[in-house]
């Protein structure tokens, strides 16, 4: 039996309806409690970290594999994971950067879903500037002390873990004098607070960092080696896991099309145009994550921009087809207007479109700062 048979039959089985559409961009308040505790039994069954050794609980499978099951685990309409931040980046960065004692303490718990993950990178003045960090850190009685302010970081309210960018060497500037520190989220000296959003949630957050302390062997590669590790980092965050993305944008254009045909905007010239133009960025979308899937490079910048800006305009196409009726509410958002207000982020977010429009014609293209 196929990867991709066996995850089918194994969803059939276990995913019940109380599960399904669950959570996501814009929605991860949603059955926090229940989406966690899916988590730990995908990862009893072996559906979590399908890439890593066996050795970490994996199933080392190939790249198409990882993509099948994805796109089989979208199709499913099964919930958003919460593990992913853990699955997707520290995970991998751990495995090809961290030590055997980082790989045996850390690796486990994430593909078991025992601990989740967030990333400590943006700051409040250094955003898509990233080499701009100042949270600092320093070693004191074998431990590293934090102190400083990290901002957007998603779902640090719920992190047991957060794998940090800070500055280890003072007076250093810019990509020198960086180290990429694991610290725990629960104890004295972090505090989370969330950001309230225009969806009206708050899966976004500020932490502020107070001496905080985590130990000394809770660094990734060297001290001073931050910027590379980060910058490794990043390279997972546009894997497999896209194409298993891009069948719920699938699903979310289906609900504006649907709406169009119940409001008759389908048969405006114009926005049936959009709609059109939608449905074939939509596919080119497709084939161009599988052309860059085994591009671990600056290339991948063109698969973020792609589908961040595609995802902005399907927000403002929901609320086109709708016509006024997209502009009031019963008391509640519906999903055509979150899908608006939230893909607003879609541009600014995992890397503003003019931090990737730069990589492209820096890195890939080879044209001057």
């Amino acid at each position: 039996m196929s990867l991709r048979a066996e995850l089918r039959a194994w969803l059939a089985a276990n995913l019940t309806d109380d599960l399904r559409g669950l959570g996501g961009p814009g929605r991860e308040h949603q059955g926090h409690d229940l989406r966690a505790a899916w988590e730990r039994r995908l990862g009893a069954a072996g559906w979590t970290c399908l890439a890593w050794p066996a050795e970490y609980g994996g199933r080392a499978a190939t790249l198409p594999d990882q993509v099948a099951c994805h796109e089989e685990y979208a199709e499913a309409d099964a919930p958003a994971r919460v593990g992913l931040i853990g699955e997707g980046l520290i995970g991998p960065t751990i495995l090809e950067h961290g030590t055997p004692g980082q790989r045996a303490r850390f690796l486990p718990p994430i593909q078991r879903g025992e601990e989740l993950w967030c990333q400590g990178y943006s700051e409040p003045d250094a955003g898509s500037d990233l080499a701009g960090v100042r949270t600092r850190a320093r070693l004191a009685d074998g431990e590293w002390v934090v102190t400083g302010q990290k901002v957007w970081t998603s779902l640090a309210h719920v992190a047991d873990w957060c794998f940090a960018l800070c500055r280890t060497e003072p007076g250093s500037r810019r990509h020198q004098g960086l180290s990429y520190l694991l610290i725990p989220m629960r104890q004295p000296g972090v505090e989370v607070r969330p950001i309230v959003q225009l969806t009206g949630t708050s899966e976004f957050n500020e932490v502020f960092f107070d001496d905080a302390r985590t130990a000394a062997g809770n660094i990734v590669g060297s001290p001073g080696d931050g910027w590379r590790i980060a910058m490794a980092t990043l390279g997972y965050e546009r894997g497999a896991s896209t194409l298993g993305q891009q069948l719920s944008f699938r699903r979310e254009l289906a609900a504006v099309l649907e709406a169009a045909r119940r409001s008759g905007a389908i048969d405006d010239p114009l926005l049936r145009d959009r709609l059109t133009r939608s449905w074939l960025e939509l596919e080119i979308m497709r084939m161009n994550a599988l052309r860059l899937l085994d591009s671990p490079g600056p290339e991948l910048s063109i698969m973020k921009l792609y589908w961040s800006e595609w995802h902005r305009r399907l927000g403002e196409l929901a609320m086109a087809v709708q016509g006024r009726n997209g502009l009031v509410t019963d008391g509640g958002l519906s999903d055509l207007q979150r899908l608006y207000l939230f893909s607003r982020a879609d541009t600014i977010y995992a890397g503003s479109s003019e931090i990737q429009r730069n990589i492209i014609a820096e890195r890939t293209l080879g044209l001057p700062r």
